[in-house]
């Protein structure tokens, strides 16, 4: 339904992304003893943009370039460490960590905006 799309704006997009990169840092916790595993992450910044102004890739031929996201939603970067490890793991605990909760923070937050948006068409609708 177009009330509920144009009411959603871009944050059901924004959910999405902040989801995959949840999936994203927890994939890398979950591999940080695992030799030669590089971390990746979402760029979160560029997919979203490219979102807002309506871009897509541009391709000559439909089987040239896919989408590099797990289920086709963000594209994924490999993140460079701060320091190097013997073992080729680039993962680092503490900076992913420290990503995980404030990703968890912004995916909050972004729910916090839906649910806003929804209460008030609920308010509409009931003619509050």
């Amino acid at each position: 339904m177009k009330l509920f799309d144009s009411a959603l704006g871009i944050h059901e997009r924004a959910l999405d992304l902040r989801g995959q990169r949840l999936e994203v840092i927890s994939r890398n916790i979950a591999n940080a003893d695992t030799p030669h595993y590089k971390a990746q992450d979402v760029d979160f910044k560029r997919v979203l943009n490219d979102a807002q102004a309506g871009r897509s890739l541009n391709t000559t031929h439909t089987g040239h370039l896919k989408s590099s996201g797990p289920s086709g939603q963000g594209a994924l970067v490999y993140t460079i460490p701060f320091n190097t490890s013997l073992d080729g793991n680039t993962v680092e605990m503490s900076v992913e960590q420290a990503k995980y909760g404030k990703a968890a923070a912004q995916y909050q937050a972004t729910l916090s905006f839906i649910e806003g948006n929804i209460s008030g068409i609920r308010k509409a609708l009931r003619g509050d």
